[in-house]
Protein backbone atom coordinates (compact mmCIF):
# COMPACT_ATOMS: atom_id res chain seq x y z
CA UNK A 1 0.00 0.00 0.00
CA UNK A 2 1.48 3.29 -1.13
CA UNK A 3 1.67 6.26 1.52
CA UNK A 4 -0.90 8.21 0.13
CA UNK A 5 -3.75 5.85 0.72
CA UNK A 6 -2.06 5.16 4.36
CA UNK A 7 -2.82 8.77 5.24
CA UNK A 8 -5.98 8.54 3.61
CA UNK A 9 -6.89 5.67 5.42
CA UNK A 10 -5.76 7.08 8.77
CA UNK A 11 -7.50 10.40 8.14
CA UNK A 12 -10.82 8.38 7.53
CA UNK A 13 -9.90 6.66 10.88
CA UNK A 14 -9.29 9.99 12.61
CA UNK A 15 -12.88 11.61 11.31
CA UNK A 16 -14.85 8.62 11.78
CA UNK A 17 -13.64 7.75 15.35
CA UNK A 18 -15.93 10.31 17.12
CA UNK A 19 -19.01 9.82 15.02
CA UNK A 20 -22.12 9.72 17.69
CA UNK A 21 -25.41 10.36 18.32
CA UNK A 22 -26.15 13.91 20.38
CA UNK A 23 -29.67 13.71 22.37
CA UNK A 24 -31.23 16.91 23.49
CA UNK A 25 -31.56 17.81 27.28
CA UNK A 26 -34.52 15.72 27.89
CA UNK A 27 -32.83 12.80 25.68
CA UNK A 28 -35.90 12.98 23.20
CA UNK A 29 -34.10 13.53 19.99
CA UNK A 30 -31.00 13.20 18.57
CA UNK A 31 -28.38 14.13 16.12
CA UNK A 32 -25.66 11.97 15.03
CA UNK A 33 -22.47 14.07 14.09
CA UNK A 34 -18.95 13.52 14.39
CA UNK A 35 -17.17 15.78 17.25
CA UNK A 36 -14.89 18.63 15.77
CA UNK A 37 -14.24 21.26 18.39
CA UNK A 38 -15.48 22.34 22.14
CA UNK A 39 -15.65 25.81 23.90
CA UNK A 40 -16.41 26.31 27.51
CA UNK A 41 -20.15 27.25 26.25
CA UNK A 42 -20.51 24.93 23.28
CA UNK A 43 -19.38 22.14 20.65
CA UNK A 44 -19.25 22.08 17.28
CA UNK A 45 -19.67 18.42 15.31
CA UNK A 46 -19.86 17.41 11.82
CA UNK A 47 -22.85 16.22 10.30
CA UNK A 48 -23.39 13.15 7.63
CA UNK A 49 -23.63 15.67 4.75
CA UNK A 50 -20.24 17.49 5.71
CA UNK A 51 -21.74 20.83 7.11
CA UNK A 52 -21.30 21.94 10.76
CA UNK A 53 -23.44 23.14 13.66
CA UNK A 54 -22.48 24.69 17.02
CA UNK A 55 -24.33 23.46 19.39
CA UNK A 56 -25.00 25.25 23.70
CA UNK A 57 -23.54 22.94 26.17
CA UNK A 58 -27.11 23.75 27.98
CA UNK A 59 -29.42 21.73 25.45
CA UNK A 60 -26.97 18.44 25.14
CA UNK A 61 -28.20 15.68 27.52
CA UNK A 62 -26.28 15.14 31.00
CA UNK A 63 -24.63 12.05 29.45
CA UNK A 64 -23.34 13.44 26.34
CA UNK A 65 -21.75 16.05 28.68
CA UNK A 66 -19.88 13.42 31.03
CA UNK A 67 -19.07 12.35 27.50
CA UNK A 68 -16.91 15.53 26.50
CA UNK A 69 -15.88 16.22 29.68
CA UNK A 70 -14.24 12.55 29.84
CA UNK A 71 -12.75 12.24 26.08
CA UNK A 72 -12.04 15.99 25.58
CA UNK A 73 -11.85 18.32 28.98
CA UNK A 74 -11.40 22.00 29.12
CA UNK A 75 -9.77 21.24 32.77
CA UNK A 76 -7.84 18.59 34.06
CA UNK A 77 -10.24 16.66 36.14
CA UNK A 78 -13.23 15.42 34.26
CA UNK A 79 -16.89 16.13 36.26
CA UNK A 80 -18.89 13.40 37.42
CA UNK A 81 -22.00 11.37 35.36
CA UNK A 82 -25.49 12.76 36.90
CA UNK A 83 -26.58 9.47 35.69
CA UNK A 84 -23.72 7.10 37.07
CA UNK A 85 -25.30 4.47 39.59
CA UNK A 86 -22.30 2.71 40.59
CA UNK A 87 -18.48 4.53 39.71
CA UNK A 88 -19.61 4.84 36.18
CA UNK A 89 -22.13 2.03 35.73
CA UNK A 90 -25.84 3.65 34.29
CA UNK A 91 -29.14 1.85 33.75
CA UNK A 92 -29.05 0.91 30.11
CA UNK A 93 -25.54 -0.12 29.63
CA UNK A 94 -24.85 -3.13 28.02
CA UNK A 95 -22.38 -6.07 28.52
CA UNK A 96 -19.53 -4.42 26.69
CA UNK A 97 -20.32 -1.15 28.53
CA UNK A 98 -20.22 -2.42 32.11
CA UNK A 99 -17.17 -4.61 31.20
CA UNK A 100 -14.79 -1.66 30.26
CA UNK A 101 -16.19 0.54 32.79
CA UNK A 102 -15.67 -2.14 35.65
CA UNK A 103 -11.74 -2.61 34.36
CA UNK A 104 -10.85 1.38 34.19
CA UNK A 105 -12.66 1.48 38.05
CA UNK A 106 -11.43 2.48 40.64
CA UNK A 107 -13.48 1.23 43.22
CA UNK A 108 -13.97 -2.25 41.71
CA UNK A 109 -10.99 -4.75 40.88
CA UNK A 110 -11.36 -8.29 38.14
CA UNK A 111 -10.72 -11.15 40.48
CA UNK A 112 -9.85 -13.59 37.64
CA UNK A 113 -7.82 -13.56 34.43
CA UNK A 114 -9.29 -11.96 31.70
CA UNK A 115 -9.45 -15.01 29.47
CA UNK A 116 -12.06 -16.20 32.06
CA UNK A 117 -14.69 -13.65 31.68
CA UNK A 118 -16.41 -14.46 28.20
CA UNK A 119 -16.81 -18.47 30.15
CA UNK A 120 -17.49 -17.10 33.57
CA UNK A 121 -19.83 -13.64 32.43
CA UNK A 122 -19.34 -10.56 35.10
CA UNK A 123 -21.31 -11.97 37.98
CA UNK A 124 -19.37 -12.38 40.79
CA UNK A 125 -15.55 -11.60 39.44
CA UNK A 126 -15.18 -8.25 40.26
CA UNK A 127 -15.55 -7.10 44.23
CA UNK A 128 -14.58 -3.87 45.94
CA UNK A 129 -11.49 -2.87 46.18
CA UNK A 130 -11.80 -1.78 49.85
CA UNK A 131 -13.77 -4.02 52.25
CA UNK A 132 -17.21 -2.76 53.97
CA UNK A 133 -16.96 -2.40 57.20
CA UNK A 134 -14.34 -5.34 57.41
CA UNK A 135 -16.10 -7.19 54.27
CA UNK A 136 -15.40 -7.96 50.77
CA UNK A 137 -18.17 -7.03 49.01
CA UNK A 138 -18.72 -8.65 45.24
CA UNK A 139 -20.51 -6.99 42.35
CA UNK A 140 -23.89 -9.26 40.50
CA UNK A 141 -26.36 -7.84 37.41
CA UNK A 142 -29.60 -8.35 36.50
CA UNK A 143 -30.15 -7.25 32.55
CA UNK A 144 -33.31 -6.20 30.66
CA UNK A 145 -33.67 -7.45 27.36
CA UNK A 146 -30.51 -9.74 28.16
CA UNK A 147 -28.16 -6.75 27.49
CA UNK A 148 -29.45 -3.47 28.99
CA UNK A 149 -28.18 -3.01 32.70
CA UNK A 150 -31.26 -2.71 34.61
CA UNK A 151 -29.51 -3.93 38.06
CA UNK A 152 -26.37 -3.95 39.78
CA UNK A 153 -26.19 -5.92 43.35
CA UNK A 154 -23.50 -6.00 45.79
CA UNK A 155 -23.14 -9.17 48.12
CA UNK A 156 -20.55 -9.44 50.90
CA UNK A 157 -19.54 -13.20 51.55
CA UNK A 158 -21.60 -15.44 53.42
CA UNK A 159 -21.23 -15.16 57.41
CA UNK A 160 -22.02 -18.37 59.72
CA UNK A 161 -24.93 -16.79 61.14
CA UNK A 162 -23.63 -17.34 64.78
CA UNK A 163 -20.87 -14.75 63.85
CA UNK A 164 -23.19 -12.16 62.06
CA UNK A 165 -23.35 -9.68 65.32
CA UNK A 166 -19.69 -9.67 64.96
CA UNK A 167 -18.84 -9.50 61.16
CA UNK A 168 -22.47 -8.70 59.68
CA UNK A 169 -23.71 -5.59 61.40
CA UNK A 170 -20.74 -3.58 61.48
CA UNK A 171 -20.51 -4.12 57.44
CA UNK A 172 -24.65 -3.27 57.79
CA UNK A 173 -23.74 -0.13 59.56
CA UNK A 174 -20.96 0.87 57.56
CA UNK A 175 -23.34 0.80 53.80
CA UNK A 176 -25.99 2.56 55.60
CA UNK A 177 -23.53 5.36 56.48
CA UNK A 178 -21.46 5.92 53.14
CA UNK A 179 -25.61 5.38 51.52
CA UNK A 180 -26.55 8.31 53.41
CA UNK A 181 -23.35 9.98 52.24
CA UNK A 182 -24.32 9.84 48.92
CA UNK A 183 -28.23 9.51 48.72
CA UNK A 184 -29.29 11.43 51.88
CA UNK A 185 -31.73 10.33 54.40
CA UNK A 186 -33.19 6.85 53.50
CA UNK A 187 -37.18 7.04 52.59
CA UNK A 188 -37.54 4.18 54.64
CA UNK A 189 -34.97 2.46 57.47
CA UNK A 190 -34.68 0.36 60.18
CA UNK A 191 -32.78 0.97 63.63
CA UNK A 192 -31.36 -2.28 63.74
CA UNK A 193 -30.72 -5.40 61.53
CA UNK A 194 -33.40 -8.17 62.95
CA UNK A 195 -31.42 -11.49 61.88
CA UNK A 196 -33.65 -13.92 63.45
CA UNK A 197 -36.27 -12.59 61.51
CA UNK A 198 -34.83 -13.02 58.07
CA UNK A 199 -36.43 -16.41 55.86
CA UNK A 200 -34.00 -18.80 54.26
CA UNK A 201 -33.91 -17.64 50.92
CA UNK A 202 -35.32 -14.23 51.51
CA UNK A 203 -33.71 -10.93 51.25
CA UNK A 204 -35.24 -8.38 53.61
CA UNK A 205 -33.99 -4.91 53.02
CA UNK A 206 -34.23 -2.13 55.96
CA UNK A 207 -32.98 1.02 54.15
CA UNK A 208 -34.91 2.41 50.86
CA UNK A 209 -33.43 5.56 48.78
CA UNK A 210 -34.97 7.08 45.66
CA UNK A 211 -32.61 7.51 42.94
CA UNK A 212 -33.17 10.84 40.65
CA UNK A 213 -34.20 10.90 37.68
CA UNK A 214 -35.04 7.06 37.99
CA UNK A 215 -34.38 4.16 40.41
CA UNK A 216 -33.68 3.20 43.88
CA UNK A 217 -31.25 1.26 46.28
CA UNK A 218 -32.12 -0.70 49.03
CA UNK A 219 -29.70 -2.21 52.17
CA UNK A 220 -30.91 -5.27 53.93
CA UNK A 221 -29.68 -9.02 54.46
CA UNK A 222 -30.13 -11.89 52.98
CA UNK A 223 -30.10 -16.00 54.47
CA UNK A 224 -28.41 -18.89 52.53
CA UNK A 225 -29.41 -22.06 54.72
CA UNK A 226 -27.16 -21.12 58.05
CA UNK A 227 -25.27 -18.20 56.47
CA UNK A 228 -26.08 -14.73 56.08
CA UNK A 229 -25.07 -11.90 54.05
CA UNK A 230 -25.75 -8.18 53.46
CA UNK A 231 -27.03 -7.21 49.96
CA UNK A 232 -27.31 -3.54 48.36
CA UNK A 233 -29.30 -3.86 45.54
CA UNK A 234 -29.67 -0.53 43.02
CA UNK A 235 -32.65 -1.14 40.86
CA UNK A 236 -33.36 0.83 38.07
CA UNK A 237 -37.28 0.11 38.85
CA UNK A 238 -38.50 2.42 41.53
CA UNK A 239 -39.15 0.80 44.82
CA UNK A 240 -42.42 1.69 46.90
CA UNK A 241 -41.63 2.37 50.96
CA UNK A 242 -43.27 -0.51 52.56
CA UNK A 243 -43.51 -0.74 56.45
CA UNK A 244 -40.30 -2.61 57.59
CA UNK A 245 -40.99 -5.99 59.92
CA UNK A 246 -39.91 -5.12 63.79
Amino acid sequence: MNPISIIAITLVTALCAEARPWKNADGTKSLEGEFVKRTANDITIRLPNKTTSTIPLEKLHAEDRFWLDTKHPLNAKPSANPAAIFDQLTFGDNHKQVEEKLKASKFAKLTVAETFLGRSGLNGVFRTTEQIGGLDASLYFEWENEDSLSEINLHTDPQPIAQAQQTLVPCWKEFAKLLSNLYGKPVISSPELNISSIPDGAYQPTHLWNLSPKGSVTLGASREGDKLLIVCRFSEKKTNPVALPE
